[in-house]
This record gives C-alpha cells, structure tokens and sequence, in this order.
C-alpha cells in the first residue's frame, strides 16, 4: 500500500485539485508542451500559468526543462500511479459495499415475489384477516 501520510501525496492531491492543473496534465499526456502552449488555451498570463506549473512540479506530476530561453514541460506520471493506487483501495471498498447492497436487495425482491405468489388470486389487498 502507497504511503498516505506523505507530504508528496499532499501536493498531488493539491495539484490535482485544480480544474485548470487537471487541464494542463490532460494536455501534456500528448506530449511535452512549452509554458506558452500550456497557458494558451486558457485566459491567463504566463506568470498565472506558472503558478500553476509549481504546484504541478512541486507534486512531481511533471518535470520542466530548459532549452535556451524556453521552458519546455512533461508529464512524470509516477505520481500519478501512487495517487490512482491510494484511490484503488477506496473503489475496493465501495465496490464490495455496493456489492452487498445489491445482494441484499435482490434477496427481498426475491421475497416479496415468493410472497404475492402465495397469495390467492382470490385476495384482495388487506384482506388477510
């Protein structure tokens, strides 16, 4: 099991928080993306865009280089499979409950079926005196 407590686990949480983050990580799975190209298809300046690229950094959900005086970005996806890991264990868990949930209804529909086939025909609803 991953490590919950962990500071980075915070920050990615934290990084993934963000609707606008969630866009750039969506963007760069295509493939590395400049600061420009990241901030481009939002409304926002280069310094709001690497704000957001700081937080994404600071999880390590991507890495920045530098060629010459571009900043070009990648996806690091390891963060990534830790996070997906730590949720895993909560599908596990909802999943058998919905599983049991599910058992438990189709058992009193089964009930309730074997019940109104016992009634007569004969029978009107609250006649069971």
């Amino acid at each position: 099991m991953v490590e919950l407590e962990t500071p980075q686990m915070d920050s990615v949480f934290h990084a993934l928080g963000d609707a606008t983050r969630r866009h750039m990580l969506r963007d760069l799975a295509g493939g590395e993306r400049t600061v420009s190209q990241m901030a481009q298809p939002f409304a926002m300046s280069l310094a709001a865009a690497s704000k957001h690229i700081k937080a994404l950094e600071n999880a390590g959900l991507i890495r920045r280089e530098v060629r010459g005086r571009t900043h070009v970005c990648r996806l690091e996806p390891g963060p990534l499979a830790s996070a997906h890991q730590w949720l895993g264990f909560y599908e596990r868990f909802w999943t058998s409950r919905l599983d049991v949930l599910e058992r438990l209804l189709r058992e009193e529909d089964a009930r309730k079926a074997q019940d109104d086939s016992k009634k007569s025909p004969n029978s009107k609803e609250g006649d069971d005196q």
